[in-house]
């Protein structure tokens, strides 16, 4: 499966798992796809936006760095440039918070 010229949108949730969306990444981009990480404040106790940003070559988004952005809209522009959006690992408490919003 090629994802040549595909940009993905990684979102990182808290949890145990959180390590393994590193790998997820790295496969990702091995299948051609362009890929950037937005992470939760509790994927990041677990494993550091830094691994990230290694890994991918971008800065990571977080909480911290979306409150701060100049333009207030990142969040929406992040979602807007993305062909896809993956949620890995996907917590309980995330998904409660798409279903009831």
């Amino acid at each position: 499966m090629t994802l040549l010229g595909k940009h993905i949108l990684l979102g990182v949730t808290g949890g145990i798992a959180a390590y393994k969306a590193a790998v997820l990444l790295r496969l990702l981009q091995k299948a051609g796809a362009e890929v950037s990480v937005a992470m939760t404040k509790s994927a990041q106790d677990f494993v550091g936006s830094l691994t990230f940003c290694a890994l991918s070559g971008k800065s990571v988004w977080t909480d911290e760095r979306l409150e701060n952005n100049e333009k207030n809209m990142a969040h929406i522009d992040l979602s807007r440039n993305a062909d896809a959006i993956l949620i890995a690992p996907c917590s309980a408490n995330f998904m409660a918070k798409i279903t009831h919003g």
